[in-house]
């Protein structure tokens, strides 16, 4: 027995320092998800104060045509309808195409669509539609105009373009 509680005693220093190093583990993580915190903090406000967060957004039907101009110079642009927001532009191209500029983050996605490109169109009010589309670079999204003649446009546009593909 005398043996037995030698042994004992002999742990009981061990576990009070590893009760001692245990606590020492604790405040280090503590020290480091701190630290994690404030460098992702630091970061973010870095990316904004550069102007990673700004949006960007299209001004009038011009600016529309120049910057789809940019990535198809040979399309002619027919009409432009603008969303609320003036993040999307949406374009009638000769010969039945529907043109794209949308605001993605500071810069702007452009695309040529045709009749399969849009899955469906459905009005959600006589100003909202949610339009899906089948490009896997995009794939639609809820779009508001600032009048009903507006969203009509880009109906009359998705259909005009329907019709060319049945033509």
């Amino acid at each position: 027995m005398t043996a037995h509680r030698a042994s004992l005693a002999a742990g009981l220093p061990r576990l009070a320092g590893a009760a001692r190093e245990d606590a020492h583990t604790r405040m280090n993580l503590l020290v480091l998800v701190a630290m994690v915190v404030v460098g992702v903090s630091a970061i973010v406000l870095a990316v904004h104060m550069t102007g990673g967060s700004v949006r960007a957004n299209i001004a009038d039907a011009e600016a529309a045509r120049l910057r789809f101009a940019v990535d198809h110079p040979d399309a002619g642009v027919e009409r432009v309808v603008l969303t609320a927001d003036r993040g999307t532009a949406f374009l009638a191209i000769e010969g039945g195409m529907l043109g794209l500029v949308e605001a993605v983050g500071d810069r702007f996605l452009t695309r040529m669509l045709g009749a399969g490109d849009i899955l469906s169109m459905v009005r959600r009010d006589e100003v909202t539609m949610d339009i899906t589309a089948g490009d896997f670079t995009w794939r639609g999204g809820q779009y508001r105009f600032d009048a009903a003649a507006e969203a009509d446009a880009v109906a009359a546009m998705i259909d005009e373009t329907r019709r060319e593909e049945r033509a």
